[in-house]
């Protein structure tokens, strides 16, 4: 037997479209003709075989038909209403072909998907502040934006901070120059307390409200930390010697867990979400992936996975709004790559080369969608759609690498620092559609009486 014959024609039966079969279907036999061989039932075979035999014998004998008979002839067939010249005819009409979808299924399916109108996205950032002595390091981070509207930055050994409902300005703090300079700041989940990392490895947390120091974290590194973030009560630090520390800031014995497995200074350190996983991502190349139930204090955690596709530092890292355990890294100069991880398994599930150095990554809260910040050659922000990763837009104005990148707590502005001392302010996810519905009139734009920072 022909496995391959059977194999084909089961598949050309499963090809085949249910809907266009459906509507294909008769109802029942007497429906189902064909519209170029004419109904039986219509037909009349008594008079067929008259025209075509007795009808001849009289065309071929004219003598032998008198006038009176051929009189009695006509009257007899228009009494019997046999003067007709078809001898096979349609009683009905044929049934009219059908369509494979009807027409008003298609106009209702048309109707009910209307077309979503693109969104404008401006080319240009909407207002651009002076941002003096912001120290032009690729492995820190510097730039934070707070739920409660306030955005912080560090210029050298001061942290500034700035209201972006009424405009003020204020200044947390300045360190002394054998602490600083600052190189990481990070907001609480409350909006209020900020947490300072310096250059000579303390970590301070500030209360923003007050402007008071609130205490300050010894111990956790040897060197400067670069790498800051919150999982509720946990300060989770990275430093320069390669150490992560989870530091529980109710206690007095605030270290809880370490996490070793970069040999090089951790740039890049992001929570998921759930707060069931952390991603790091360090000098030495390496992206990885701890798992939060196996953390232990009295010895250092054993990573969940360690991924070393990227060929450069990978310091920019974002978990994607919409799905719990989709990461986005990017690398370096020397990788210019973006690629997405499934960090259930380890798997990497795509790869962009983007021709530059990738220096921040940021998720639309609002669309699928991921703005990156690059270097050398444009210094520019790319707008990417997911999961096609077609570029959306390419926003140009920095002359320097840009940096550091923020997200406001609303989701539609974004501030990018760069080496070149500005501190520049897009609008490019736009306003989110509930926000739109709930407030019409449009929200003053940020930051709208500050023309410098200092």
């Amino acid at each position: 037997m022909d496995a391959g014959s059977v194999s084909s024609s089961a598949t050309k039966s499963q090809s085949r479209c249910p809907l266009q079969e459906q509507f294909l279907q008769r109802k029942n036999s007497r429906e189902n003709l064909d519209r170029f061989i004419p109904n039986r039932s219509a037909m009349d075979f008594d008079y067929a075989h008259y025209m075509l035999t007795e009808a001849k014998k009289g065309k071929e004998n004219p003598m032998a038909s008198s006038p009176s008979r051929e009189a009695y002839r006509k009257h007899l067939a228009e009494s019997f209403n046999m003067n007709r010249t078809r001898i096979l005819a349609f009683k009905n009409k044929p049934p009219t072909p059908m369509d494979a979808i009807p027409s008003d299924c298609s106009t209702s399916v048309q109707q009910s998907k209307p077309a979503k109108a693109r969104r404008y996205i401006p080319q240009t950032s909407e207002r651009t502040l002076d941002a003096p002595d912001l120290v032009d390091d690729y492995y820190l981070n510097l730039l934070d934006w707070g739920s409660s509207n306030v955005l912080a930055i560090a210029l050298g050994s001061t942290v500034y901070l700035w209201d972006a409902t009424d405009g003020n300005t204020s200044e947390l703090v300045t360190v002394e120059d054998e602490a600083g300079p600052v190189t990481s700041v990070k907001w609480a989940p409350d909006g209020r307390h900020i947490s300072v990392g310096l250059n000579n490895s303390d970590v301070q947390l500030w209360d923003s409200t007050s402007n008071r120091l609130l205490r300050t974290l010894k111990g956790c590194h040897q060197s400067r930390v670069g790498a800051l973030d919150w999982n509720n009560h946990i300060l989770t630090t990275g430093g320069m010697d390669g150490q992560i520390v989870n530091n529980d800031v109710r206690i007095r014995s605030h270290i809880v867990d370490t996490y070793s497995g970069h040999h090089q200074e951790v740039c890049g350190l992001k929570w998921s979400a759930s707060g069931q996983q952390l991603a790091s991502g360090g000098n030495d190349n390496l992206l990885h992936i701890w798992d939060r139930s196996t953390a232990s204090s009295n010895s250092p955690t054993q990573w969940l996975h360690r991924l070393e596709d990227h060929t450069a530092a990978v310091k920019a890292l974002a978990w994607c709004p919409f799905q719990g355990n989709l990461l986005a890294s990017g690398g370096g100069g020397g990788d210019k790559c973006i690629k997405f991880w499934n960090t259930h398994t380890g798997a990497c599930l795509n790869s962009v080369d983007t021709g530059s150095q990738v220096c921040a990554l940021l998720w639309n809260k609002n669309e699928r969608e991921l703005l990156s910040s690059h270097g050398f050659t444009q210094n520019q922000l790319t707008l990417w759609k997911y999961p096609s990763m077609v570029k959306m837009a390419e926003l140009t104005g920095h002359t320097s690498r840009v940096l550091f990148m923020a997200q406001s707590p609303d989701g539609c502005t974004v501030a990018s620092a760069a080496g070149d001392e500005t501190l520049r302010f897009w609008n490019v996810f736009g306003s989110p559609e509930v926000a739109a519905k709930a407030a019409p009139k449009a929200a003053p734009e940020p930051f709208a009486h500050l023309n410098r920072i200092r």
